[in-house]
């Protein structure tokens, strides 16, 4: 099978694909045939050295895929050969054949096709265990949303407004806030052309956000928190301005707030009980109309070094997706 490699630590330019042996399942994985796999901030992290994770080389990048069961280990009770499914694999889904613990894998609802299916699992498994089991949104709360037109931001948005909140989102430019606004984003900040801050402070009538959603670090990280409301919860998701903010901690004192850090990964890992309700409540928000997935780019396997550099540099709205087939 064709395998797109990192064989040292750098940049996605780096990435060679080429021809390796078929992977075999191990009695608690199945083996699934790639359709489509979804592209995501970490997958620059790992191949860089810069992720929680460091597999042994030669391996693939790509933490999640939609595609179809081909192989399935002697223990496995739950899939069958043919089954389509998402797999959130951590790495190794830039390939036409990835082995997957079956514990990992949920079906793909009959009305998903793959490149939304690939697209799903880390954005939308990231944002509502971000908000419910972490930031305990409530309806009638504000939730800022910084990042908003990116994948997990905008899943936030819809899952927001799903769960009752009334979004802020806050992007870059107008094109990114379009999107943010068409999933349903109640109000609109451009922090290029004004100041977080103060758009907070007009929008909430100086009461502040109840819960930040913050994916991106950075300045904006250090404008969001002065603008917290009294008990309000700050989600700590990632750092994609690349830079990882200092807390003012004396402002925990005084707005009576809570910084939470999301790690959905080992969430998922630790209460798969609760990763598995969470999915169940995203699909039938999906079957109702209220999430839905923008993918926005696609690529073909031997140009995912041009797919993770694409949202290395900010330039994505939405999702990024490789096609293997």
């Amino acid at each position: 099978m064709k395998a797109v490699l990192c064989k040292a630590f750098g940049p996605a330019e780096t990435l060679v694909l080429e021809e390796v042996a078929n992977p075999i399942a191990k009695a608690n994985e199945v083996v699934v045939e790639v359709h489509s796999a979804g592209v995501n901030f970490p997958d620059m992290l790992i191949i860089e050295g810069k992720y929680q994770f460091k597999p042994p080389f030669p391996f693939s990048p790509g933490a999640e895929a939609a595609g179809v069961v081909c192989s399935v280990g002697e223990t496995v009770k739950n899939l069958k050969i043919g089954d389509r499914v998402i797999a959130m694999t951590g790495w190794g889904s830039f390939a036409e054949q990835v082995a997957v613990g079956a514990y990992n894998c949920l079906p793909i609802p009959d009305a998903m096709d793959f490149n939304s299916a690939a697209a799903f699992s880390m954005t939308y498994g990231t944002s509502l265990h971000a908000l419910k089991q972490r930031g305990n949104l409530q309806p009638g709360e504000t939730l800022l949303v910084l990042g908003a037109s990116g994948g997990v931001g905008l899943a936030a948005v819809e899952i927001g407004k799903a769960m009752g909140a009334r979004v802020i989102a806050a992007a870059s430019c107008a094109k990114k806030l379009h999107v943010a606004k068409t999933a349903g984003a109640d109000e609109l900040i451009n922090y290029t052309d004004s100041s977080l801050k103060a758009e907070i402070k007009r929008l909430t009538n100086g009461a502040g956000v109840d819960v930040i959603y913050d994916p991106v670090g950075g300045e904006l990280f250090d404008q969001a928190v002065r603008s917290i409301a009294w008990n309000g919860r700050l989600l700590v998701v990632g750092f994609a301005s690349g830079t990882i903010p200092q807390f003012p901690i004396n402002l925990v004192l005084l707005k009576g707030a809570s910084v939470v850090g999301v790690f959905w990964g080992a969430f998922a890992q630790r209460q798969p009980a609760d990763n598995l309700a969470n999915f169940q409540q995203l699909f039938s928000w999906f079957a109702e109309g209220k999430l839905k997935p923008l993918v926005s780019q696609t690529y073909p396997l031997h140009e995912a070094g041009k797919a993770i550099d694409s949202l290395g540099q900010r330039k994505a709205v939405g999702k990024v997706v490789v096609c293997v087939r």
